[in-house]
C-alpha cells in the first residue's frame, strides 16, 4: 500500500503528464515545416470574436468621455446600475453603486445617463435594439435625442 503522501504525488505527476501531453502534441505539430492551412472557424467563434471586437470598440469610444466616466471600471459598472435601474432592481443597484463610488467613478455621469435611458422609453420587445445597447448609446452621450416614434402600421386593405 501506498502512503497518502505517495498516493497524492503520484495522481498530482499523472496529472502534470495529461496536462502536459496537448501542449507537447501543439508544439509538435507547429513546429513542423508544412505551411498551415486557413482554419475555418465554426459560427459560434466567429460570433464570439464580433462579440469580442465590439466590446473592445465599445469601451475605446467611451474612455474619450471626460473625467472618470471613460474609464472601463466605470463604464461596466454604470451601465449594469443602469440597466438594474431601469428593470427595477433597486437593491441590486444599490450595492452596485457602493462598488461604482469605491472606484472613484462620477455619480452625475450615472444619474444622466439614467435620464436619457428613461427619456428614450420603453423598449418595443419586437425591436432588435437591446437594453444593453441604449444603456451604452446613453453612457456615452447622454444628451442624444429621444429615437423617433415608430410610425403607424398601414390598415390592412380589405
Amino acid at each position: 500500500m501506498l502512503s497518502p503522501l505517495r498516493t497524492f504525488a503520484v495522481v498530482a505527476l499523472g496529472g502534470l503528464v495529461l496536462a502536459a501531453a496537448p501542449a507537447a502534441i501543439g508544439h509538435a505539430q507547429g513546429s513542423s515545416s508544412e505551411p498551415k492551412q486557413a482554419e475555418q472557424k465554426s459560427p459560434e467563434e466567429q460570433a464570439k470574436e464580433e462579440a469580442q471586437r465590439r466590446s473592445i470598440e465599445e469601451y475605446a469610444e467611451a474612455a474619450k468621455l471626460p473625467g472618470n466616466a471613460g474609464l472601463p471600471e466605470c463604464v461596466w459598472s454604470g451601465r449594469r446600475i443602469t440597466m438594474l435601474l431601469w428593470r427595477d432592481d433597486i437593491d441590486t443597484a444599490r450595492r452596485h453603486m457602493d462598488l461604482y463610488e469605491r472606484f472613484g467613478c462620477p455619480t452625475e455621469h450615472l444619474k444622466i445617463a439614467f435620464r436619457c435611458l428613461v427619456r428614450q422609453g420603453n423598449i418595443d420587445s419586437k425591436s432588435p435594439e437591446r437594453l444593453s445597447e441604449r444603456a451604452h448609446a446613453c453612457w456615452v452621450n447622454p444628451d442624444a435625442p429621444a429615437p423617433p416614434p415608430p410610425a403607424p402600421a398601414a390598415p390592412a386593405a380589405q
